[in-house]
């Protein structure tokens, strides 16, 4: 298990540089640890890893499945990512569906709640952060969302999106890493499937608010070096982003966005490269697909993770995020499992190889250059 990382939750003097990117000629597939040796010697300065996966979506199949006599261990279904996850310096997941827990009655479809032992195979795999904004967050009202919290506060894992109160609500959560690279994260989501916020409780999920958004970037960009935005937008099982996301996604990037992180579609969308206003480039994946979930069809159970290298430039405080990756992961249907997809067999997937090639296509399309990981 990697050392948990620093989080600070005070007003830091921190100086906000604009973050750029770097290509790299060559496209191809590359273990982790060779991408990784390349990346330092090409920027020889304090680097890290920032790691990215979707949706954590628990439906009562995968659950039931996890069942044991003691409660649900989900480890044996998505061990096989634990590796590239806790490698990372930082590792990032959407937390889908609230971890209420038993105590106030698991639920699947269309009105989550999900054992609270999915955020222990979380802490395990190895994430740092959570998001917990998005359409099935008031699924279960306010009692399921403070017994989540309650459990990611045990866990020691900081959430973003929805909070326990108005003052956590004000707390920008920033990671400091002992390579001295600080990141700050943010999460919004375009709605609740209909379900309106209690009055006078906004806190329990940040909905996209340009105006909030704009506020909250302009601090986070005060207190840390890079600046992540969680969004869940779209639309479900569209593979390629409509002009609302784009729209939206410039607007982020105007406002001084590093790293934006799309999930809700349920399946994989492409990574890109938005440039905003006074040239600053923020770094895009409208859809992370989902990661780990009860969902049947090719699309819908193929995701991944995204990593990116963070430089900072000691003297003059400037942040670069290049060397984009990506690891492509395939959960079988009936038993759930999770897999990198290179690994898979056509008895797991039929006609993988070309299959995968085709989202490696179409995942890179606007950025030629993105690798893939295929092994450590």
């Amino acid at each position: 298990m990697k050392k948990r990382r620093g989080l600070l939750f005070i007003i830091l003097s921190v100086l906000i540089m604009t973050g750029c990117f770097q290509s790299k000629d060559r496209v191809g597939s590359q273990p982790m640890m060779e991408r990784e040796e390349l990346a330092q010697k090409e920027h020889p300065y304090p680097t890290i890893t920032l790691a990215a996966v979707g949706d954590l979506l628990i439906h009562d199949r995968v659950y039931n499945e996890a069942k044991t006599e003691d409660g649900y261990d989900f480890m044996p279904m998505i061990e096989s990512m634990k590796p590239y996850i806790e490698e990372a310096t930082v590792s990032f997941a959407n937390q889908e569906t609230m971890i209420g827990g038993e105590e106030i009655g698991l639920s699947s479809y269309p009105s989550f709640n999900s054992p609270k032992e999915v955020g222990d195979a979380v802490q395990e795999m190895g994430f740092d952060i959570v998001s917990i904004a998005n359409n099935h967050t008031l699924d279960r009202g306010e009692e399921a969302i403070l017994s989540a919290i309650d459990h990611w506060n045990t866990l020691d894992i900081p959430y973003v999106g929805a909070y326990e109160s108005a003052e956590d609500a004000q707390e920008i959560r920033v990671i400091e890493t002992e390579e001295g690279i600080s990141l700050a994260f943010v999460a919004y989501t375009y709605g609740t499937n209909g379900i309106p916020v209690p009055a006078g409780k906004d806190h329990l999920v940040n909905l996209i608010d340009r105006g909030k958004i704009a506020a909250d970037i302009a601090e986070a960009k005060k207190l840390a070096d890079v600046v992540v935005t969680s969004l869940h937008f779209g639309e479900e099982y569209e593979i390629m982003p409509n002009d609302a996301q784009k729209d939206l996604v410039q607007f982020v990037t105007n406002e001084g966005a590093d790293i934006i992180l799309g999930h809700h579609p349920h399946v994989l969308q492409p990574v890109d490269r938005v440039e905003g206003k006074d040239g600053h480039v923020a770094f895009v994946v409208y859809s992370l697909g989902n990661f780990f979930s009860g969902q049947r069809d090719f699309e819908k159970q193929t995701g991944g993770m995204l990593q990116l290298q963070i430089t900072k430039e000691p003297h003059t405080g400037n942040i670069q995020v290049h060397s984009p990756s990506f690891l492509m992961t395939y959960v079988t249907a009936e038993d759930w499992m999770m897999y990198p997809f290179f690994e898979l067999t056509d008895e797991q997937l039929e006609n993988h190889a070309d299959l995968y090639e085709e989202k490696k296509e179409h995942m890179r399309q606007w950025v030629p250059e993105l690798e893939f990981i295929e092994g450590k």
